[in-house]
């Protein structure tokens, strides 16, 4: 079985040569050894202006002498896009990435370790057993698991899962988040080229599409959500208020 783990990047140079030691080294893991399972990255990075990128290449094109990257360069990869173009287009440039590269499943995350690289493991597993369309890494199943944001940030974020579960119909309590993983035959029955949402709206438009669109199932699997600790937020009110109106133009039947 092979993984894809798929992180988009935009001046992420303070975290991203750690997140690649980190998924890649998901290889070494008892788990993941013992479904015979290779995991990949691919970084989709938005012409960063930081040096993001040219880490990554590092890691890529070393020919093996330096421990650190050498190990990792036949499973990584590296897109490269000439202007910020957004979360959800990212994503949709890795997915079909891996539909042409055949592999099995795409894993979705940050890259500034909100996600715990660890976890993979425990989508695997998941997966391994119930073979659904989709695992949900869900902060709020079960009680709230968010680390080190402020009231009023918590209280957006839950308020907006509350508002786009009711809207949609898909009874998923973290619509909204980034950590998930995505079974590629399910990808395929997506009209990926009709995806608009191109900030976190794009969440909520995948789960839609992989319960309505594809008809595929889900669970969520409750993970631990971080607060960056290096770096800067994306988040806008632009990415806000896309989010609010995608939900209704979704429940309308406004999309391809």
């Amino acid at each position: 079985m092979n993984i894809l783990v798929a992180i988009p990047t935009y001046n992420e140079k303070e975290n991203v040569g750690k997140m690649i030691k980190s998924v890649l080294n998901l290889n070494d893991n008892e788990t993941v050894k013992g479904l015979n399972i290779k995991i990949s990255l691919v970084i989709i990075d938005d012409n960063s202006q930081d040096g993001t990128w040219e880490i990554v290449k590092s890691f890529i094109e070393n020919n093996g002498k330096n421990e650190n990257t050498g190990r990792f360069k036949n499973n990584l990869f590296l897109i490269e896009r000439e202007k910020k173009s957004g979360l959800g287009t990212a994503y949709v440039a890795a997915f079909k990435f891996a539909i042409d590269r055949g592999f099995d499943y795409v894993i979705t995350m940050d890259c500034d370790f909100s996600h715990n690289p660890d976890e993979i493991a425990g989508f695997i597993s998941l997966m391994n057993d119930k073979k659904y369309g989709m695992i949900v890494g869900s902060r709020y199943i079960g009680g709230i698991r968010i680390i080190n944001w402020s009231m009023k940030r918590l209280l957006i974020s839950y308020f907006a899962n509350i508002y786009a579960k009711l809207i949609t119909g898909v009874k998923i309590d973290d619509l909204t988040g980034g950590f998930n993983m995505y079974d590629v035959n399910c990808l395929k029955k997506i009209n990926l080229d009709g995806i608009n949402s191109r900030g976190y709206a794009f969440q909520i438009e995948m789960k839609y599409r992989v319960k309505k669109e594809a008809g595929e199932g889900f669970e969520e699997y409750p993970i631990i959500f971080y607060e960056r600790t290096r770096g800067k937020s994306k988040m806008s009110n632009g990415i806000i208020f896309e989010a609010f109106f995608t939900v209704i133009k979704l429940r309308l039947g406004l999309y391809k």
